[in-house]
């Protein structure tokens, strides 16, 4: 089976990678929004790895040592702040079997080649009953749809494919994941929170979206 190399758009994010960065000091009140929501959802039983770490915005704030990226200046960044980074794929990643307590992958999915090999291998690295944690653009959102029909405005955006939350639960059970639990924020354009966005249960409303799910083991 020929493995695709997960975002192969990573040249973008080596290209903008401080247009990247900048972006979550603009827009620090959506950020925060986001890592709440996934702290909400974070199990404490470790090791954690991130799958597409990118800077380090999240693992290191949430206490993630070691993450995957494969865009060689995000990877610079990250290190420079003090995470681990290995050069990777999520549709491949080098680590052993049953290896972590958990898995995160955030504003990721979108930019994967093949979706269905990095759940795969999400599924193989975990522990059994170990969790992924999975944040997202909720496409069917009525910010996602706006994000949607906007992103060919977008450098970091334009070749990505937005997933529904009902399309990502999907996927998760079928690569036996269960016990899935979801969480929702960001219900104003980012340029315009003021404080920071409740999170809420379920999906449908928020634009960013945080599903926990759990290895089941058969």
């Amino acid at each position: 089976m020929i493995i695709k190399p997960v975002m192969s758009k990573a040249g973008v994010f080596d290209r903008f990678a401080d247009e990247y960065e900048a972006w979550f000091e603009k827009n620090r009140l959506a950020y925060l929004s986001e890592l709440e929501a996934i702290k909400k959802v974070l199990p404490e039983e470790g090791p954690g790895l991130e799958v597409g770490a990118g800077t380090g915005r999240f693992a290191i704030p949430l206490g993630i040592r070691q993450g995957v990226e494969p865009s060689d200046e995000m990877a610079r960044i990250a290190r420079q702040k003090g995470l681990e980074i290995v050069k990777g794929v999520a549709e491949s990643l080098p680590f052993s079997d049953s290896s972590f307590g958990f898995v995160l992958m955030v504003t990721a999915i979108c930019f994967f080649d093949d979706v269905e090999a990095a759940l795969s291998e999400a599924w193989r690295v975990l522990k059994p009953g170990g969790s992924l944690i999975i944040g997202f653009i909720d496409r069917e959102s009525p910010l996602g749809k706006a994000y949607q029909d906007r992103k060919k405005e977008s450098q970091f955006y334009r070749e990505s494919i937005f997933f529904s939350a009902d399309e990502v639960v999907s996927l998760l059970k079928k690569f036996n994941f269960g016990n899935l639990y979801l969480l929702q924020t960001i219900f104003h354009f980012p340029g315009e929170i003021r404080e920071l966005e409740p999170v809420k249960e379920g999906s449908g409303e928020g634009l960013f979206v945080v599903v926990r799910a759990l290895k089941i083991w058969t």
